[in-house]
């Protein structure tokens, strides 16, 4: 399936990349150039998250159209693992550290600042300090690495909620 491949070829990757800001881009150089099938994984990986998106939208649209969100719980711990699905691929979009990754890192994190009362102080604990550093790149390398495996825990409890709850598709 679309998690396991992710899971293997983010683990492959992970032993190779490292989460520096002066190092992280040559890392995924390296891998791409000197790992033996580096740049297939690194591509299996990148790919991947795609098609497991396209999945993910045909689920909701599936949904969607059979009127799903009317079972309020089994929606919400979708739109739950939704939220974390995107949060996890926006980490591992930054981590290469190119001047997309940085301005991506940039702009998104700012928008954090924007949520009342916790917004600044979320996004200084995001940022590792007063702007996006060294400390920014490893909480992103760990919360890209670790959430995949919430992933599966929030991925049980939505199967489990479906069917102590019933499906509505036919």
């Amino acid at each position: 399936s679309c998690s396991t491949l992710q899971i293997l070829t983010g683990f492959f990757l992970a032993i190779h990349y490292t989460a520096n800001i002066d190092l992280a881009f040559s890392s995924i150089t390296h891998i791409t150039r000197d790992v033996p099938y580096g740049w297939i994984m690194l591509n299996l990986h990148a790919t991947g998250a795609s098609m497991f998106f396209i999945c993910i939208y045909i689920h909701i649209a599936r949904g969607l159209y059979y009127g799903s969100y009317n079972n309020k719980t089994v929606w919400l711990s979708g739109t739950t693992l939704l939220i974390t699905l995107m949060a996890t691929a926006f980490f591992g979009y930054v981590l290469p550290w190119g001047q997309m990754s940085f301005w991506a890192a940039t702009v998104i994190t700012n928008l954090l600042t924007a949520v009342p009362y916790i917004g600044t102080t979320l996004t200084t604990w995001l940022w590792g300090g007063f702007s996006i550093n060294d400390p920014t790149l490893t909480r992103f390398f760990a919360l890209h690495f670790i959430l995949p495996f919430a992933i599966i825990s929030m991925s049980s409890i939505h199967i489990m909620l479906l069917h102590n709850e019933g499906s509505s598709n036919p």
